[in-house]
């Protein structure tokens, strides 16, 4: 990440029930594009005492003629609720989980397939 961006956050909320910190976070960063959520991740890390696999950010929207860009972060207290609370779209984009497989045509044909069966062999037919 460049120099030139400042990160601020602000609604900081520590939610015991989900076992993690809540929070806004505004970046200003003139002369830049955006900074990319990796980035971002790392210095929320080094901010809050963490590492950077309890981090979560998402939903940056960059105003109006650039220079700033404001989004929410969660940063869990241990890797166990991360992976209990978050979806599952998050989990893959930080590498904690692996996506599914197979493109929208094959699901449906395997979904297919599937119709002619019931019970036991509908679930071995499953694996």
């Amino acid at each position: 990440m460049a120099d030139t961006a400042t990160i601020r956050t602000r609604k900081f909320i520590t939610n015991r029930l989900l076992g993690r910190r809540q929070m806004v976070v505004d970046v200003i960063h003139p002369g830049l594009a955006n900074v990319s959520k990796e980035d971002l991740r790392v210095k929320l890390s080094q901010m809050y005492k963490t590492t950077k696999d309890l981090v979560f950010c998402f939903g940056f929207r960059t105003a109006f003629g650039g220079g700033k860009s404001t989004g929410f972060a969660l940063i869990y207290d241990n890797l166990d609720a991360a992976k209990q609370y978050e979806p599952k779209h998050r989990l893959v984009r930080a590498g904690l989980a692996d996506a599914k497989g197979g493109s929208r045509k094959q699901k449906k044909e395997r979904k297919n397939r599937l119709k002619k069966y019931r019970g036991k062999e509908k679930a071995k037919m499953r694996k």
